[in-house]
C-alpha cells in the first residue's frame, strides 16, 4: 500500500526545508568526519564512552562468566579426585609391593639361616613348610606339607635354624602333624651346657615355655642356662639347643628345684621346618657279637692249635 504525502519522512521530505535540513546534516557529519581524522575527537568521545559503558558490559556478563567458571571448577575438582583416587591406588600397590618384599626377604633369611645350620651340622635333613597351626587348650602342634609319600616317619625330629621344635606325632600320606615340645604331654631329655646336669623338660600349660620340675635342690642351675639335647633316649641327636632357663625356684614340695625355660626355636614364628633323619641310635646293651670260626683253608694241625682250650671251674684254663 503506497504511503500518502503525509506520511513520508520530514528528512526526504518534497519541499525545500526537508532539502535544507538534509544539507546541514551532510555538512556536519562532513565536518566531524574532518576533526576526528585530525585531531582525534570522536577517539576521545568513544573512549570516555566506553569507559562509561563497559562496567554495564561486565555486569551482563556476569552470569555467563560464572557459569563458565563454575564448570571449570567442577571439571577441575573431578580430575583432581580421579588423579587423587589414581595416586592413593598406586601408593596402596607400591605399599603391598614393599610389604612383599619385605616378607620374602625375611623368608630368604630364615631359608639361609635353615641351610648354614644344615651345611654346618652336615645333617640328612629334609625341608618342610608349615601348612596349618593348632594351639589349642593343651594341644600345641604343626601341620606340614610332607607326609608318608615324601618319607616322612613318626618320631622324626623337628628342628628350625634355632633349636628343637618337637617330633613328629602322626603320619598321613601327602601331610604329617607335628608334637611341639612345648604341648603339656611332651618330654625331651636335655643336659644344662654350663654344668653338665642331664634332667627332662616337659612342656608348660601355658604353651610357651619348658618346665623342669626334678631338679636337685643342691644342683648348681641358674637362670640364663642354656639346655642342650643330651641324647638319652635315642630320639632326638644329642648338642641341639632346647631352650634357656629363665627362672628356678624351689618346689612346693621342698624336695626338688623348679626351672623354667623358654625354647630357642621360633614356635610361633616359624613357616619352614627341617625334619632330621638320621636319628640317634637308643640307649641300651650293645648286641651280641656274632662267633666266627677258623678260616676254611686253615690246615687241621692249625685249626687245632687256634681252637679255644676249655676252662676248668676254678677259672683257669685246661692244658
Amino acid at each position: 500500500m503506497a504511503r500518502t504525502r503525509d506520511e513520508s519522512s520530514p528528512l526526504f521530505a518534497g519541499n525545500a526545508a526537508g532539502t535544507l535540513r538534509l544539507i546541514v546534516y551532510l555538512a556536519l557529519a562532513v565536518v566531524l568526519m574532518v576533526l576526528d581524522h585530525r585531531n582525534g575527537w570522536l577517539w576521545r568521545l568513544r573512549y570516555t564512552a566506553s569507559a562509561v559503558v563497559e562496567p554495564v558490559y561486565r555486569l551482563a556478563g556476569l552470569p555467563a562468566v560464572g557459569v563458565r567458571t563454575m564448570s571449570v571448577a567442577f571439571a577441575d575438582r573431578q580430575w583432581l579426585t580421579e588423579q587423587n583416587q589414581r595416586l592413593r591406588e598406586d601408593l596402596l600397590l607400591a605399599n603391598a609391593k614393599l610389604n612383599r618384599m619385605a616378607a620374602v626377604a625375611e623368608q630368604n633369611q630364615r631359608l639361609k639361616e635353615l641351610l648354614d645350620t644344615q651345611h654346618s651340622l652336615e645333617l640328612n635333613v629334609q625341608l618342610a613348610r608349615v601348612i596349618g597351626v593348632d594351639l589349642g587348650a593343651y594341644r600345641y602342634q604343626l601341620t606340614l606339607n610332607m607326609g608318608a609319600r615324601d618319607g616322612v616317619r613318626p618320631g622324626q625330629p623337628v628342628i628350625d635354624a634355632h633349636g628343637v621344635m618337637g617330633q613328629v606325632k602322626e603320619v598321613l600320606p601327602t601331610t604329617s602333624v607335628v608334637m611341639l615340645i612345648t604341648d603339656p604331654s611332651h618330654a625331651i631329655p636335655v643336659v644344662i651346657e654350663r654344668t653338665g646336669l642331664r634332667t627332662v623338660a616337659y612342656g608348660s600349660r601355658d604353651g610357651d615355655q619348658l618346665a623342669l620340675p626334678n631338679i636337685p635342690l643342691a644342683a648348681d642351675v641358674r637362670a640364663g642356662d642354656k639346655l642342650l639335647t643330651s641324647g638319652l633316649g635315642g630320639r632326638f641327636p644329642p648338642g641341639f639347643p632346647v631352650g634357656e632357663v629363665a627362672s628356678v625356684a624351689p618346689a612346693a614340695t621342698g624336695m626338688f628345684q623348679v626351672a623354667l625355660a623358654t625354647p630357642a626355636a621360633d614356635l610361633d614364628r616359624s613357616e619352614d621346618v627341617l625334619l632330621l633323619h638320621d636319628q640317634a641310635e637308643p640307649d641300651g646293651p650293645p648286641a651280641p657279637v656274632t662267633p666266627m670260626g677258623p678260616p676254611g683253608d686253615l690246615a687241621p694241625g692249625a685249626a687245632s692249635a687256634a681252637a679255644p682250650k676249655p676252662v676248668t671251674a676254678n677259672g683257669g684254663v685246661a692244658r
